[in-house]
């Protein structure tokens, strides 16, 4: 069974910066962060997770990121996740 991640990372070196992100593989797509492959995220490297939930349903994941990027999505996390 595929399943489809939607998550939050943290930065360690600004500890109140986040990124919210979409993956079919969580663990590669962490390493290409910290490796600096992602010019949104470079700067703040290392990041580490704060959040990963496991969708089944694609389009219910995509959905969900897109939700969270949104001003009442971040305060959802903020203070659910």
């Amino acid at each position: 069974m595929t399943f489809y991640c939607v998550y939050i990372l943290q930065s360690s070196v600004d500890p109140n910066r986040f990124h919210t992100g979409f993956t079919e593989d969580f663990k590669e797509r962490l390493a290409e962060h910290n490796a600096g492959k992602s010019v949104h995220t470079r700067t703040l490297r290392p990041w580490r997770i704060k959040t990963c939930i496991a969708f089944s349903d694609r389009q219910a994941a995509l959905e969900f990121e897109r939700y969270l990027k949104t001003a009442s999505g971040r305060a959802f996390a903020k203070k659910r996740l």
